[in-house]
């Protein structure tokens, strides 16, 4: 008998030791809905996005794999976004594409990821990483999901990113010309000049090419640059500063269809 209310003492106990420990520790689950409208509230009405992200954040903790979860990860990522979070804003949107591939909101999530590095492009005399980052995963929009409503967005961001690769291509190009490191000025536009070529850049980089060419005798490529900078783009004012280039050598522009500039363009007309 003693044994027995010595057992059931001891079971009272531990009964009451997970009692006390489920009340401090346990925490029911607020509905997903109502974590999800609060983080709703915070973002349209409160105009507070980094707080209303840790709402939707806390739909994903507390209910995971449902379907509010599923919402709630990339309206964290689009609030992020607004809030200047970019490094935030790329993880989630990141694990959305992840997660749902085949989602309607997919689509969405890339565009979020490259227009996050797209806004971080810093200006022109500093590393473009961030550059090259955004066309690379706006691209990605461009190439998945190509009849979105996203993609005509993501081409326009991608032609202003690469813009800024090409105006980077031409300053260190440039410098190289002041210092009379011609091979490497030539590589440099020529990058502008293949990679590069419907960007507002292109023209100077003939007429540099130009310039460079000149500088090294190397005349045939000097006249082939600037024959294809008048070819096509007659009116241009690098055009202008090409043909006066040439000529005080007694020369004419004259392309040479085996140059490597005239293949380039041949191919962009394709």
């Amino acid at each position: 008998m003693l044994a027995r209310i010595a057992a059931l003492v001891v079971v009272g106990v531990a009964l009451g030791g997970c009692s006390l420990f489920d009340k401090d520790v346990v925490v029911p689950d607020e509905p997903a809905d109502k974590l999800y409208n609060e983080g709703l509230y915070l973002l349209n009405n409160k105009k507070n996005p980094k707080d209303a992200a840790k709402k939707f954040e806390e739909v994903d903790r507390q209910h995971p794999y449902s379907e509010w979860a599923r919402k709630s990860l990339i309206m964290s990522a689009y609030a992020y976004y607004e809030s200047g979070n970019y490094d935030d804003c790329i993880n989630s949107a990141r694990r959305y594409v992840t997660l749902h591939p085949g989602s309607p909101d997919a689509a969405y999530a890339q565009f979020l990821i490259g227009s996050s590095y797209f806004d971080q492009i810093p200006e022109i005399s500093r590393d473009q990483e961030r550059a090259e980052k955004a066309v690379q995963t706006l691209d990605e929009v461009v190439r998945k999901y190509p009849n979105s409503e996203y993609a005509v967005a993501a081409k326009r961001k991608i032609e202003m990113a690469r813009d800024q690769l090409a105006g980077k291509e031409m300053e260190i190009g440039r410098y190289n010309l002041q210092q009379r490191n011609y091979i490497g000025a030539i590589n440099r536009f020529k990058i502008v000049v293949t990679r590069y070529q419907t960007t507002r850049h292109v023209e100077e980089a003939l007429m540099r090419l130009t310039e460079a060419y000149m500088s090294l005798g190397i005349v045939d490529e000097a006249q082939t640059s600037a024959a294809v900078l008048g070819h096509n783009f007659p009116d241009s004012r690098w055009y202008k500063d090409a043909y006066t280039l040439v000529q005080t050598k007694g020369l004419q522009p004259n392309e040479n269809k085996g140059s490597w500039i005239s293949r380039a363009f041949s191919r962009a007309l394709r």
